[in-house]
C-alpha cells in the first residue's frame, strides 16, 4: 500500500474528484470573468449638495462626467465646491463597488476570494 494510502481506498476516486474539483473552478472562473465584464460595463449617476454636483463613474471605476450647476460655482468658496465634487465622487465609487461585490458575490457564493474586489 502506497505512504499514506488507507486500506481499501482507491487512489483513482481522488483524480476523478480532483478532475472534476478542476472543471468547477475553471466554470466560476469564466462566470467571474463574464460577472468582471458587465461590472465594467456599468456606469452609476452620484451626486452631492443636492444635486449641485453630479458625476458619472464607470465600472472601471473611472471618472467619465461631472457636472455643476451653476449656483454652485462661487468664486469666493472655492473650497465648497472642491468638497461637493469629492463627495459626489467618492459616493459613485462606493457604488460601483458595492455592485461589485454583490455580482460577484452570486458567482462565488459569498466566498471571499482574495483579489477579486
Amino acid at each position: 500500500m502506497g505512504k499514506g494510502m488507507k486500506a481499501g481506498k482507491k487512489p483513482r476516486q481522488r483524480a476523478g474528484n480532483m478532475q472534476q474539483q478542476m472543471q468547477q473552478i475553471q466554470s466560476m472562473q469564466l462566470m467571474m470573468e463574464k460577472a468582471q465584464e458587465e461590472i465594467e460595463a456599468k456606469v452609476v449617476e452620484a451626486s452631492a449638495g443636492g444635486g449641485a454636483v453630479s458625476v458619472k463613474v464607470s465600472g472601471k471605476k473611472e471618472l467619465l462626467e461631472v457636472n455643476l450647476k451653476p449656483e454652485v460655482v462661487d468664486p469666493d468658496d472655492i473650497e465648497m465646491l472642491q468638497d461637493l465634487i469629492i463627495a459626489a465622487v467618492n459616493e459613485g465609487l462606493r457604488q460601483i463597488s458595492e455592485i461589485s461585490e454583490a455580482e460577484m458575490s452570486k458567482v462565488t457564493g459569498g466566498i471571499n476570494i482574495p483579489g477579486m474586489m
